[in-house]
Order: structure tokens, then sequence, then C-alpha cells
């Protein structure tokens, strides 16, 4: 069979499979392993040769779940989970919301600011969309905030927690990838900021052409001595978790997996430091004693979502690595870059399709999906041209346009699924139209980014390569 038709069949056979409703690491797992079998002999004729060509495969996939690489993924979402369900988390946007004080469109500032924590803590796009939905847009909708100025923003910054470590999507395709983890984390810092001023000053454009967009409110004054209070209580101790894992990674002082664990260390201490010292230190007895059945129960609902995620992410990586293997094995990996290659058109044109697919698949999938499909076959084809950059940093450097596509992806209208995540948390009678054009200037934003960083790759390599990573 021509490689064009085993690529197609496989692909084909896994989108059927997805679309009946198999969950997505299940599905690759059966079509790669119906493949192995055709490929390697067929039904009823097990072979030994077929019987060590399918044993090679499973060795291989097996091996790639069983990395020291991977531990950070769990490590990263308990450190999130556990924000969230020991209340840390909604501490330090209350407090954000405390310290911005009359600014105008302040509740956009605060979504864009309190936002990037929420979403570089929970490291999921949807889950933070929706959580950011529930909190912010009834507040807003009742001060009179237009869509735009409420909508729009808790859409940008879900997509952050693609980028800004700790981001567990970031290690999951750095694993598939094969790429350094450390070095793929840190990539995304700066970008990740950079699209955050990004959003801020487009919501000081939107704010000041339109001053009906934001209407001001009069707010409580907020003495000085109580700023510097909520910073030091509220913001420093949760912010410093963060940094203390991004610096451990920068500075080569601990491994991504050791930084993980140490952040989810310093979040549980941090918790037994809110709920349990704090209360005794103020006298109240009843929080103190409180403590134990509360921390037991966060702890139990963090591990259980961040193990859930895990599992399914070990799902991925398995049914990712037999892709990868079957396509080696039929030869249509290599012919697929022979094929892509041959064409004359430069680099930057592929990077360009490569790019749209990841938009095209981002109206129908979500991360995990897309990135089963297109890592075994675009980083590949990545690795056979020349952008004028080291390998290494080529390969970061694409890892970090391809988050930020399926960021960008995931509010693409008609059919990004952030937004109909909003759909479903956003006040009752808001149109479908409404959110899509809410979206589109901050996906602007992100497609501004890309662009940047094409023109400037060291927006992306100077933190990792240059700036101590």
């Amino acid at each position: 069979m021509e490689w064009y038709w085993t690529l197609s069949l496989l692909l084909g056979s896994i989108l059927f499979l997805m679309f009946i409703g198999l969950p997505v690491g299940l599905a690759f797992i059966l079509v790669n392993t119906v493949a192995a079998v055709v490929l390697f002999g067929r039904f009823g004729d097990l072979d030994v040769n077929m019987l060590e060509g399918i044993h090679q495969l499973t060795d291989n996939a097996f091996a790639n779940i069983t990395i020291f690489a991977i531990v950070p993924i769990p490590m990263f979402l308990l450190m999130g989970e556990m924000f969230f369900h020991t209340g840390l988390a909604n501490k330090m946007f209350n407090a954000v919301e405390q310290l911005m004080g009359r600014v105008p469109a302040r509740l956009s500032y605060v979504t864009v600011a309190g936002g990037t924590v929420f979403a570089t803590l929970s490291g999921s796009s949807m889950g933070s969309t929706a959580l950011l939905g529930t909190l912010m847009i009834p507040e807003m909708s009742e001060r009179g905030y237009k869509k735009k100025m409420s909508i729009g923003p808790i859409l940008g910054t879900g997509g952050l927690a693609m980028l800004i470590p700790p981001s567990a999507l970031a290690v999951l395709l750095g694993t598939l990838a094969e790429l350094d983890i450390g070095r793929l984390l840190i990539a995304g810092i700066l970008p990740g900021l950079i699209l955050a001023g990004f959003y801020i000053v487009l919501i000081f454009v939107q704010a000041t052409l339109d001053k009906d967009a934001a209407p001001a409110y009069d707010v409580v004054p907020v003495p000085l001595a109580t700023r510097i209070k909520l910073v030091m209580t509220d913001v420093v101790p949760m912010i410093s978790v963060i940094v203390m894992v991004i610096l451990l990674i920068m500075f080569g002082i601990a491994t991504p997996s050791e930084s993980a664990a140490y952040g989810s260390l310093g979040v549980i201490l941090l918790s037994m430091i809110y709920l349990f010292i704090v209360p005794l230190l103020r006298g109240d007895t009843a929080a103190a004693k409180a403590f134990w059945p509360q921390f037991t129960k966060a702890l139990w609902r963090s591990m259980w979502g961040a193990g859930r995620v895990t599992v399914i992410a070990i799902f991925i990586l398995f049914g990712s690595s037999l892709f990868s293997n079957v396509l080696a094995a039929s030869q249509a990996s290599v012919a697929l870059i022979e094929w892509v290659t041959s064409f004359d058109v430069s680099g930057y044109a592929l990077l360009m399709i490569m790019f749209g697919v990841l938009l095209l698949l981002g109206m129908f999938m979500d991360q995990f999906a897309m990135m089963l499909l297109t890592v075994p076959i675009f980083f590949p084809i990545v690795q056979g041209i020349d952008f004028g950059m080291p390998m290494n940093m080529q390969m970061i450097w694409f890892a970090v346009i391809m988050l930020l596509a399926m960021e960008i992806s995931f509010t693409t209208p008609p059919f990004g699924l952030l937004l109909f995540v909003m759909q479903g948390v956003a006040p009752p009678g808001t149109r479908f139209s409404e959110i899509c054009l809410a979206a589109l200037p901050f996906m602007m934003c992100a497609m501004l980014l890309v662009a940047l960083i094409v023109i400037f790759p060291s927006i992306a390599l100077w933190l990792p390569f240059f700036g101590g990573g």
C-alpha cells in the first residue's frame, strides 16, 4: 500500500472513532494496534516475525510512558488543584481586585491579571475559562460592561494556560516531541507575559475609544497600609510558589520533575499556614479545628482531579508512541517528510500551512487530540527544514508556536471549543455572535505574537538558551 493511503487510513480511522465518541487515547491505541497486526502479518497468521514486530512496537510505547520526564504533569496538576480547592487562588484574586482601585475598566484588568494567574495555576484553558466566566461575568454584567470588555478578556486569558509555566500541556508536548522539558517551560514565559501585556493594551484602547464599554463606578478606597498588607499576605506568597518553580528550572537548581514536586509541597505548606496556623494565631479556634477535614477534603479532590487528567495523559502518550512507531515501520513518516520537503516552497510557507492545520483542528478537538495527530508528523517535518538556527533551538521555537496555535484555535469562530464553554457560563440571552466578536480582538493579539516570534525567534529562545536555562 502506498504511504499516503496508509496515512489516510490511519488518520481516517482515528477521526471516525473519535467522532462516534471513543476516548482519544483509546482510539489511537485501537487503530494502531490493528495497524501493527496488519503491518507485520495477517489475521490468523501470527508468525514469529509478526509477534516480534508487535512486541517491539509495544515495548517502545511502554518505554515512553515510564520515563521520568512525565512526572511534572501530575505534580503541576496537583499544584493547580490545591490552589483552587483550598481557596488560596480566590484569596489572591480578591486581593488583586481590591488593589486595582478606581482604574477605568478595572474589572477587565482584574480578569487579565487574575485570569493569567488562574490559567497558569490550573493548566486548563477550558477550566480557567469556565471558572472566570462564572466568577466575573455576573458582576461585570451588573456593572454595565459590554460583552467585549467582559467575555473577551476571559477568552483571551484562558489560553495562557498553555504558555506560562507551570504548564502540564507544555510538559506533555515536550514529552511527545522528545524536547528538553525545562527549556520548553522557560520558553513560554516571555511570550506569555507579552501576550498578557497585549491584552492590557487592548483593554485600554477599547475603554478609551468607547467610554460606555466599561462604565465607571464608585469603589471603596483601600488605604496604603491595607494595600501593602494585601500584597504581602494574599499575593506574594501565592506568586512566590510559581516564581520558585520557574527559577529552580531556569537556573538548573532542580529538574522540572523536582521543581514540580517542590511546587506541590509549597502549595500544601501554604494551605496549612492559611487554614490552620493563621486562624490559630488569631485565636479563631473553630477555624483551626475545622482545618483537618477541610484540608483532607481539598487534598482528596486535588489528587482525584490531578490523577484523572494524568491517566488521560498517559493513555495519550502510549497511543502517540504507537502512532509514531507504526508510521515509522510503514515508512509513511519518511515518505511524508520527503514529499513535503520536495516542494519548492520556503520553510516559512510550510510553517504557515502547519499553523493553519492546527487552527482548523482546534475547531473540532481538544489539545490532547491535536497533539496526538500532529506531533508525530509535524516535528519530523520541522527537523528537515533549516530556519537558520541550531536544531535544538528550532524545535523549542516551533513548540512555542504550536502551543500558541492551539491556544488561538480554541477561540477561532465558529467552532472554537472555548466559545462553547463561554456560551455555557454566559448570562442568559447572550448571543453566540457576541461571544465570537468579543474573542476576535484577543485572537488577533495572539496572531500578532506568533508573527513576532517568527520574525524575532529570540522572544521565545532568549530565556531558555541565554537567560540561565
